[in-house]
């Protein structure tokens, strides 16, 4: 879930009608209607991937929802508003998705710190990456540190590829050498190996180790933004060479 597509499905069908009557009817204000409306999307989602959480051991099965995109530059307010969310779903297959903001990280590292679960999203460049993944082991050094059991606190680090192309291959155009051309539709894929080989750096290394041993669990890389956008390229492009 994210605030874009919970425009889209509210704004359009039926299918909100009834609890917007009903919130209008109380005279809420807007932002403790989209509040109420999302956090109990997101709470039915959970108790439908339930099973899949339990059977796969926590790994999957989850649903995200997003902090304020309007907090993405406020560490304080970012904490706060993920303490409130995790309270508000109240389900443990739940992900707080906080952007990779240069306010985002020490969120993460807090958030995680005080055993919520997170999805680090917008992640576009392997420097910011591995900044990611350094405010997560040190979340997860803060919450072993206050004796919280690190098995139970689990975080992806969604890593946008398509998107690293649309901005790549329009400056390439710009150039128009035929070996700028040549190079068109390369960029995310080279981006996101490096970011996987990077991944598989920080979680084999000695600080990865203790909290290994303490059964802390990987922050799992996600591929995100993978649909094609430019029309000249296979529409699976980054799905077969991500897998490959």
């Amino acid at each position: 879930t994210n605030p874009s597509i919970f425009q889209k499905a509210i704004s359009s069908g039926d299918g909100y009608e009834q609890q917007l009557t009903d919130l209008a009817a109380r005279r809420v204000t807007v932002e403790e209607a989209l509040r109420m409306i999302t956090t109990a999307d997101v709470r039915d989602a959970a108790d439908i991937l339930r099973p899949v959480f339990d059977a796969t051991g926590g790994q999957d099965g989850r649903v995200s929802i997003e902090v304020d995109p309007r907090l993405a530059h406020n560490t304080t307010a970012t904490v706060a508003e993920a303490k409130q969310l995790a309270w508000l779903v109240d389900r443990p297959n739940t992900l707080i998705k906080i952007p990779a903001t240069k306010a985002g990280l020490p969120a993460i590292t807090e958030t995680i710190g005080r055993g919520i679960s997170v999805n680090v999203t917008l992640i576009f460049s392997l420097e910011r990456y591995r900044a990611v993944m350094d405010a997560y082991l040190a979340g997860l050094e803060k919450a072993k540190a206050a004796g919280l059991d690190l098995s139970r606190i689990h975080s992806v680090a969604s890593f946008f590829v398509s998107r690293v192309d649309t901005e790549i291959d329009k400056r390439l155009d710009a150039i128009g050498t035929d070996e700028a051309k040549a190079a068109k539709g390369k960029s995310a894929l080279a981006n996101a190996r490096l970011a996987y080989e990077a991944y598989e750096e920080v979680f084999s290394s000695d600080r990865w180790a203790p909290l290994d041993k303490a059964q802390a669990n990987k922050q799992r890389p996600l591929w995100a933004s993978t649909g094609v956008k430019d029309p000249s390229l296979k529409d699976t492009l980054y799905v077969d060479d991500l897998v490959a």
